[in-house]
Formats: structure tokens, C-alpha cells, sequence
């Protein structure tokens, strides 16, 4: 009797097991179910652990795919950026408890890992190839952080002029450097004139001609307030650079054609490798560099090959002419060595510029002769106390 009644009890313990055992199945497979239903949508937000600390706000939406099967789009933004930016992910997915997303354009993914009950997802933030610990919580519209709204740009057909604008002489022992709108003002930290005439006259140090030294090695800081409220476009940025060298710096040049070496900007044989921008077609375009081992990174979201055009020239040892064609408007990263004897000995180091150009951008520059403009600087000085 003793032994049948271990048997049964053996059996009954066996079966509760096996019970529980399927009840946990049952709700991991409801709960991955509830999931791909659009738990996931929503505000996720959570401060990532780097130097300085930065806020990032994670937006998702649900939608379907072909057969019912669920997906999701999101965008980021990063409320403590040098400006609050924004990023749409090329690729969002959920397996099991694991999420993982990615931002080509700004080198930005992030794989975390989401807890049971859903309120919450910690894992790491990569950008640029550096990790940072990040855990989003998900939080209601009361909890929720709030996106900083779009600073409205100038009418196109704006001239601007400076409101009020103040120059002068970097200070050494600062670190960074910008050109461009922050919010009402348009900053220059640690820029020399050189760099301000190549963006206001969209030239290459090389179309420079009569110029003094000391344009290439004094840095300047410049804070203003256009006479026209909000964010400048680039040609009108450029005229408020124009303008200030004129009224600060006593520029006085003229224009001459010569023949000078180039490069054209064309499209490669197989075509481009450009993500078509979901910004604004008549917005800005954004861009940030960034310096690692001998290797520089170039992320544009919003941009015209115009404006890589002339954002390369500032790399290259001649200037660049964009014959590409192309005339939408483009997010994608660019990455290349620019010092060899600095990069990692493992062979991780990203090619040769005009190789990265014609591997990541399907684009190609191509060396040409050809008669094109040069800046003749009759005089230029340095200002005086403002």
C-alpha cells in the first residue's frame, strides 16, 4: 500500500510540474503575444550613463506587416545633443525579450532587454562605437519629457542681416568648435576666417588667392542675432558669413577664373547608396563630425549633395564640384581614415576617403581640370574691440 501511494504521489508531483510547466508556456506565449499586439508602442525614455549625462526619448508606433505579424517604427531624440536632435530608426525589432534598434545616419543603436511586466528596457547605447548603459522606462503623456519644439525656419526669400553680432579672439585653452544656428543665435566657436570664407563663399582654401597667414592659424568666436527671426537657411547662414567678414573683418576681394585642379562629385557605377531623408524637404539639414584613432565620421541627416559637396572640400586638398544630379534630400554616415599611423593595428580601420565615399555612398570623386573661380583677397584685418 505504501509503494502505490508513492507512486501516485511521484505521479500527481509529476503532473503538477508538467502543469505548471505548460501554464508557464501559455503565459510567456500570451504575454509575447500582448506584445506584438503594440504593448511596445509608446514613450520610453531614460537618462544614458555618459560624460555629461544625456536625456533620450524613444517614441514607438505600431503598425503590421504582410500576414499580421507585428512591427514597429520609432524615432529618437536626444534632448541634451548641442541641440536637441532627432533621428527616425532604419531598423526596429522585438524577439522574445530582447529589442534592438538602429539609426544609420547618426551611427546609433541600441539592444536592451525588456522586463517582465513591460515597464522597462535596460540595456546598452552605441554610438560611434562607444557604449553607454541606458534602461527606457515606459511612461505616460503626465510622466512623459517634453520633446523641445522646432525652431521655425526663415522665410526663404529672407536677406538677413546681423541684429547685433559680437567677434572675438578664441580662447586657447577651450576644446570644440561650431558654426551655425543655436536657437534665436548663430554661433562660430574656434573657427579661423579661413574656415568662414570657405562657408560664406563656398570656396576651397585652394580658390583663396592674396591671402594673409594669419587667417588660417587665429580663431575667433562669433555670438549674433539675425535681423530676421528664425533658423537661417544655408545660403541664408552663408550670407550672414559673408556680411560679417565684410563688416568685422574690412573684407574687400574680387573674382577671377583660372584653371585649377577639382574633384566632381559623380554617381558610381552601381548607383547610391543613400537613404532618402523623411525630414522636411525645405528644412535644414543636420550634421556632426566626430574624431576617433585617425578616423573622422561625417552623419547628415536632411541633406543636399550640394552640401556634402561642401562640407568634403573642407577634408580634401582641392575643391569639390557636385555633378551627382541628385536632387532630394539624403540621411547617411560617412566614415574614413584621415591619419594612418594613428589608427588600431586589427585592421578595423575604416578605408581611405575617396574608397568610403564609393563604398558607403555609391558615390565616386573623380580628379578634373577645369576653369573655376577664385577668391582674390584685396584686403582683409583684424577687428577691432566690439
Amino acid at each position: 500500500m505504501r509503494i502505490r501511494f508513492l507512486q501516485r504521489t511521484a505521479l500527481l508531483a509529476g503532473a503538477i510540474v508538467l502543469l505548471t510547466v505548460m501554464m508557464l508556456t501559455a503565459c510567456t506565449t500570451a504575454y509575447a503575444q500582448t506584445l506584438s499586439t503594440g504593448q511596445l508602442a509608446g514613450d520610453w525614455q531614460g537618462t544614458m550613463q555618459a560624460d555629461p549625462a544625456q536625456r533620450i526619448v524613444l517614441k514607438i508606433t505600431a503598425g503590421s506587416e504582410a500576414g499580421g505579424k507585428a512591427s514597429w517604427k520609432a524615432v529618437m531624440y536626444n534632448l541634451d545633443s548641442h541641440k536637441p536632435s532627432e533621428g527616425r530608426a532604419t531598423e526596429i525589432s522585438l524577439e522574445g525579450d530582447a529589442l534592438h534598434f538602429a539609426i544609420a545616419a547618426v551611427d546609433v543603436s541600441y539592444d536592451g532587454k525588456l522586463s517582465p511586466d513591460g515597464g522597462t528596457i535596460a540595456g546598452e547605447w552605441t554610438e560611434g562605437g562607444h557604449a553607454h548603459p541606458l534602461t527606457l522606462a515606459h511612461v505616460t503623456d503626465d510622466a512623459a519629457w517634453t520633446i523641445p519644439a522646432e525652431n521655425k525656419s526663415m522665410p526663404t526669400n529672407a536677406d538677413p542681416d546681423w541684429e547685433v553680432v559680437t567677434v572675438r579672439p578664441s580662447d586657447p585653452n577651450e576644446k570644440g568648435s561650431m558654426l551655425g544656428p543655436e536657437g534665436r543665435q548663430v554661433l562660430v566657436k574656434r573657427h579661423t576666417v579661413e574656415t568662414m570664407l570657405l562657408v560664406g563663399y563656398d570656396v576651397h582654401k585652394k580658390q583663396l588667392i592674396n591671402a594673409p597667414d594669419w587667417i588660417a592659424t587665429d580663431r575667433w568666436d562669433v555670438t549674433g542675432v539675425p535681423d530676421v527671426p528664425g533658423t537661417p537657411h544655408v545660403p541664408q547662414l552663408q550670407s550672414l558669413m559673408r556680411k560679417l567678414l565684410v563688416e568685422r573683418f574690412g573684407l574687400v576681394s574680387h573674382t577671377e577664373q583660372r584653371e585649377i585642379p577639382v574633384y566632381a562629385l559623380r554617381v558610381g557605377k552601381g548607383g547610391p547608396k543613400l537613404e532618402k531623408s523623411a525630414g522636411d524637404p525645405n528644412g535644414q539639414p543636420n550634421e556632426n563630425d566626430s574624431e576617433s584613432g585617425g578616423q573622422r565620421t561625417m552623419r547628415m541627416t536632411n541633406a543636399k549633395m550640394g552640401e556634402l559637396a561642401l562640407l568634403l572640400k573642407m577634408f580634401l586638398d582641392r575643391p569639390v564640384v557636385d555633378q551627382t544630379g541628385l536632387t532630394g534630400r539624403y540621411d547617411f554616415a560617412l566614415k574614413w581614415t584621415f591619419d594612418e599611423t594613428a589608427v588600431p593595428a586589427d585592421g578595423s580601420a575604416a578605408p581611405s576617403v575617396f574608397t568610403a565615399i564609393q563604398e558607403q555612398l555609391g558615390l565616386k570623386l573623380e580628379p578634373v581640370k577645369t576653369a573655376t573661380d577664385v577668391m582674390v583677397i584685396d584686403k582683409i584685418e583684424k577687428p577691432g574691440a566690439n
